[in-house]
């Protein structure tokens, strides 16, 4: 049975929008797709094994119900995985809504019949607020980064837990990864970043590649 991981983040890697940036919790209304209603004997079990075109099928339908959460942002970052018909919430969110609703709009979709959340709720704390700011203004101000801003939720996601900073997500570039990294250090009052963005190369420096 295969068992996958997919890093919601990944979504946010297309190229960058003409549009000036969205602040950091903007995001159209989610408009789950609702379930129809299978007959008790034809329920397949949560743990099915799905062919890898009805999988594939899943995975676009969730990540699709997750972007478009109406207070997702860069201070939250959500992943999933899905095994057969269950989808496993995980990741970290700001505001308790967050959580409830990716729960209430996966479980809604066509095919899931399970939803695990596992989403954490992180706690309140003015101290944490004032690095997300400083940190995000640090980021996005920043020449080389400037252009992830562009986009209608920024792909560089600035988790706070006590003073403590994680940057999760995808850059172009191996150098804009270690530029966000240097940013997010320059913050005061903090103790320590991790620097988990991953480099995913866009469509364009795909294509200079092959001139």
């Amino acid at each position: 049975m295969r068992k996958f991981q997919l890093l919601f983040a990944l979504l946010l890697c297309a190229a960058v929008a003409e549009a000036a940036p969205i602040p950091q919790n903007a995001a159209v209304p989610a408009n789950p797709q609702a379930q129809q209603n299978v007959p008790q004997n034809q329920s397949m079990p949560a743990s099915e094994t799905l062919s890898p075109e009805v999988e594939a099928k899943l995975v676009q339908e969730v990540r699709h119900q997750l972007v478009m959460l109406p207070y997702y942002g860069v201070f939250d970052n959500l992943t999933f995985g899905i095994e057969g018909r269950t989808v496993t919430l995980n990741g970290q969110v700001v505001q308790p809504v967050t959580k409830s609703d990716a729960e209430n709009a996966v479980k809604h979709i066509e095919g899931v019949e399970k939803v695990i959340n596992n989403i954490e709720i992180l706690p309140p704390s003015n101290m944490d607020d004032r690095i997300r700011r400083q940190v995000y203004n640090s980021i996005y101000s920043f020449g080389p980064l400037f252009k992830y801003g562009n986009m209608a939720v920024p792909p560089i996601h600035i988790i706070v837990r006590n003073a403590r900073i994680t940057l999760d997500g995808v850059v172009d570039s191996e150098s804009d990864k270690n530029y966000a990294g240097v940013r997010a250090n320059l913050v005061p009052g903090t103790f320590g970043v991790t620097n988990n963005l991953r480099v995913i190369p866009s469509t364009n420096d795909k294509k200079n590649k092959k001139k």
